[in-house]
């Protein structure tokens, strides 16, 4: 029987599957069916608003109607409710994305006291690599 090594030998590192810590690099713009997302293209707040609008006075005006008008009415008040949401849900998708897209790169928080851990990850990268002496950081009685 033969013994396996102390260390498996690691994978060829590939682009993709490589591990890199959050923002160590920029991949570049969202993507949006295969083109950079651009903000001037598909529907936008006043849209999305007035999608809410009549989804809000659909779902009040469906279930009162069951009784009082005929069922092929309240049938399609029903479907017209559903097709609403799936609009205003991929509305929202796409304004996510939008905001997402405008919020790349890395903030700190406004009412941050401490650093985040994204800065902390930065200034590690950063930091030239005068301890590599062995010294740890605390040891300064030389």
């Amino acid at each position: 029987m033969t013994e396996p090594s102390a260390t498996p030998p690691s994978p060829a590192p590939d682009s993709e599957t490589a591990h890199r810590p959050s923002g160590a690099i920029n991949p570049g713009p969202v993507q949006y069916k295969g083109q950079p997302l651009d903000a001037e293209r598909g529907p936008g707040l006043g849209c999305f608003r007035f999608q809410l609008v009549l989804l809000a006075i659909l779902i009040i005006a469906t279930p009162l109607s069951v009784g009082r008008v005929p069922e092929a009415v309240t049938a399609a008040l029903l479907f017209l409710t559903l097709g609403l949401l799936l609009v205003a849900g991929q509305t929202i998708i796409f304004l996510l994305r939008l905001v997402a897209a405008d919020r790349r790169g890395r903030r700190a928080p406004l009412a941050a006291r401490s650093p985040t851990v994204g800065q902390l990850e930065d200034a590690a990268s950063t930091l030239p690599a005068e301890k590599s002496d062995g010294a740890s950081p605390g040891d300064e009685s030389s």
